[in-house]
């Protein structure tokens, strides 16, 4: 997995809930919506993840170097989970390869959020995790 990530998961994984809570809120709250020169409303339903409780929508590109630079936008705004796991995966990916974005196990949001979620929220943010690897296959594909 990506360093940076890997970094941010195992520091989720080593603190208990309450503080857990409180650095999720903290993700969440730094979030950043798509910039308008990326997308702008309405946005296209091929871009929404499939299952997510929050309505979230993914874009990835490729940047000025050649990485893979993500952009989200979520519908529910009190989406916390879904924010603070859009924060994570854009903080903890950024200067990667295209490649490494691929191979991420969906089971980081498990060892980020523990098990007491519930199941449709488990499966919207795994979705967004899939999204964003659907998405560099097909930057992949078409360069």
């Amino acid at each position: 997995m990506i360093d940076k990530l890997e970094k941010i998961v195992e520091f989720f994984e080593n603190m208990d809930n309450q503080e857990k809570i409180e650095y999720l809120i903290s993700y969440a709250d730094s979030f950043k919506e798509v910039p308008e020169t990326i997308a702008s409303k309405p946005y296209a339903l091929d871009k929404k993840v499939e299952y997510c409780e929050s309505g979230v929508y993914v874009w990835s590109i490729i940047n000025e170097v050649g990485n893979p630079r993500f952009y989200f936008y979520v519908e529910n705004p009190h989406g916390v989970s879904a924010k603070a796991l859009c924060s994570i995966l854009e903080e903890g990916l950024e200067n990667t390869d295209l490649q490494s974005v691929i191979t991420i196990n969906t089971d980081i949001v498990f060892r980020i959020f523990g098990y007491n979620l519930s199941m449709g929220k488990n499966l919207g943010l795994i979705g967004i995790i899939q999204m964003m690897q659907r998405q560099v296959k097909k930057l992949i594909q078409d360069s």
